[in-house]
């Protein structure tokens, strides 16, 4: 079985393999969130990155069930994930009993989910905030020091990534970019539900059928949904796929 360290060094590896040029932002991050919700196997994870006039916007989530208590966050600018924003500090250890007080829409909603902890870690290089990373947990389970510390480092690969990014192209502000990954993300919305009800599977596995395409095929995530949703491509080209087994909606993986 692989060890931690194992685990790290090759993430660390696949992580570098992505970084090409006119390398897919929104695939990095969703790599980014698989990769920290295997890192923390008790825990559903997401990112959230700050849009051009400062508004959180969801751009990578693990799972359908993350993706819309992050959506709520955003929605009414309340939660972990918007209270690290605004600080710039982590939020640890936060038990959702009790949190009505300062999240009077989030904690009973996320209660509700079946989340009863959450943190969040800042998307942050020195004094430059442009979002967060949300841990949510189904058991009152603490976020350890050393998991919290990796935790942040694959935070920290994301923040410097995008800043890079603009460094080297010399390109206009870090929100121009944002928004360019963030129109990118609605598109892939859309793919996902298109594809989720054509072939009656749930809106995950929908978005593993996108990626695997992207990857296969090395194009960016959004042109494979920008053909989908066009009808370029079709249903029949994305299963076809090596591995391209799909599981309908409610079944049961193999294994």
């Amino acid at each position: 079985m692989e060890n931690r360290e194992e685990w790290l060094a090759r993430t660390f590896v696949e992580l570098a393999d992505t970084l090409v040029a006119d390398f897919d932002v929104v695939e990095l991050l969703s790599m980014l969130v698989e990769r920290c919700a295997e890192l923390l196997d008790f825990a559903e994870v997401g990112l959230t990155f700050a849009d051009v006039g400062g508004h959180l916007r969801v751009m990578a989530s693990s799972s359908e069930r993350m993706r819309l208590l992050e959506l709520l966050e955003v929605q009414n600018s309340e939660g972990p994930c918007r209270d690290c924003y605004d600080t710039g500090q982590p939020v640890l250890n936060r038990h959702l009993e009790g949190a009505e007080d300062p999240w009077p829409v989030f904690a009973p909603r996320a209660l509700e989910a079946g989340f009863r902890m959450v943190h969040a870690l800042p998307l942050r290089l020195r004094d430059e905030v442009i979002g967060a990373l949300n841990i949510f947990t189904s058991e009152p389970r603490e976020l350890s020091r050393a998991d919290a510390s990796l935790a942040q480092a694959l935070a920290d690969v994301a923040t410097i990534t995008v800043l890079q990014e603009r460094a080297s192209k010399h390109s206009t502000v870090l929100a121009d970019q944002l928004q360019v990954a963030l129109n990118a993300r609605i598109v892939i919305e859309q793919a996902k539900g298109i594809l989720a009800e054509r072939l009656d599977v749930a809106v995950d596995e929908a978005f593993h059928l996108l990626r695997r395409y992207a990857r296969n095929n090395r194009v960016p995530l959004s042109g494979v949904a920008g053909l989908v949703i066009t009808g370029d491509l079709g249903v029949t080209g994305l299963i076809s796929e090596p591995s391209g087994r799909v599981r309908r909606k409610g079944s049961r993986p193999a294994g």
